[in-house]
């Protein structure tokens, strides 16, 4: 006997939710796991109706009532695509308390009310999957949460922040100063008008809070991200700001890049751990430093647990398995069939901007 339909709600329909909806209306059945429920889109949450069915998304599932969607009693997966803080803090909160399970790629919300959300998860039995919320298209979220989980992490760092990236690499490749470049990329589309929230580093923020919440087992509050450096490359500045052609010239006369890397380190003993986003100068010849444009990439550091060759791999293998296997059991039924399947759902990663 085949399961009963999961029944999605998709609230926002922009670049990548229209993606998604349209995932769910014509692979459906590709998104479905082997022994999971079948998808089955159930509406989609727009401000602008008029112009969502002009888009091409089918009228009979559009409301500019997300509240509704949300508390229909037939909504079994809410899958959140608003971006911002709020209404879609509020709308998470809600569906999470009535056992709804959630996907979201919000960063904003799941590093600012991490805490909050997933106690309301945890309460409830409800999922809570935010795998795209941090490199779309590398996925590290998942293998940080289960297959390391038997590791020690240490640290983790990365290049997360695609426009910031773009920025720096022309202004190093072409000797173009800031504005000019932060200018150019606006125009192409890979930075916003108004560029504060990945320019300042409040992006990237956001998402070393999340890699270090897995990584570490703890939520960093973002306001405890260093992102002003007191010396080296735009010292005094937020983000990349305070970059300059000379601190290109200076880095390049020593072999180096400058790059914007979100860096999280494990604290000693009961100590908090510490994290920063700060431009920094890397070996023009390193991973780091040959990951240009709009590209990221994120490194992990980790112990593993236990000794002896082959053992060691064997052994946090497994313990990652049983882990894997606890965290399933603690889960009700319903949430966790949710959760398998929401876990196949489409995301998008907006590779040319983050």
């Amino acid at each position: 006997m085949s399961p009963a339909p999961l029944r999605v709600a998709l609230l926002g329909a922009g670049t990548v939710g229209r993606e998604v909806a349209r995932a769910l209306l014509e692979r459906g059945s590709e998104l479905t796991a082997a022994d999971g429920a079948p998808l089955v889109l159930a509406g989609i949450a727009v401000r602008d109706v008029d112009r969502a069915r002009a888009a091409g998304l089918p009228a009979e599932l559009l409301t500019d009532a997300p509240a509704h969607l949300v508390a229909a009693p037939d909504t079994d997966v809410v899958v959140e695509l608003m971006g911002g803080d709020e209404p879609a803090r509020t709308l998470i909160a809600a569906s999470l308390g009535a056992g709804k399970a959630v996907v979201t790629a919000n960063k904003h919300v799941i590093a600012h009310h991490g805490p909050e959300l997933e106690a309301l998860a945890r309460r409830s039995g409800s999922a809570l999957r935010f795998e795209a919320a941090v490199g779309g298209g590398i996925p590290v979220l998942g293998p940080l949460a289960a297959d390391l989980a038997a590791n020690r992490v240490t640290a983790v760092r990365g290049i997360v922040n695609g426009t910031t990236n773009y920025i720096l690499t022309a202004m190093t490749d072409e000797g173009r100063g800031y504005d000019e470049v932060l200018a150019a990329a606006q125009s192409a589309g890979y930075a916003e008008a108004d560029p504060s929230g990945d320019v300042e580093g409040h992006d990237a923020v956001n998402k070393l809070v999340i890699l270090a919440r897995l990584a570490f087992g703890s939520w960093l509050a973002p306001s405890a991200v260093t992102t002003i450096g007191t010396d080296g490359p735009g010292a005094g500045s937020p983000g990349i700001t305070g970059v300059g052609a000379a601190d290109i010239a200076a880095a390049a006369k020593g072999g180096r890049v400058i790059k914007l890397i979100a860096s999280a380190r494990r604290g000693d003993g009961d100590d908090a751990p510490t994290a920063s986003v700060l431009p920094t100068a890397v070996a023009a010849d390193s991973p780091f430093g040959r990951t240009a444009g709009v590209l990221n990439r994120i490194e992990i550091d980790a112990e593993p647990a236990g000794t002896g060759v082959g053992r060691t791999e064997a052994m946090t293998r497994r313990s990652s398995s049983v882990r894997a296997v606890a965290r399933s059991l603690t889960t009700l039924p319903a949430a966790r069939a949710a959760s398998m399947s929401a876990a196949r759902m489409p995301t998008c990663s907006r590779s040319r901007r983050r």
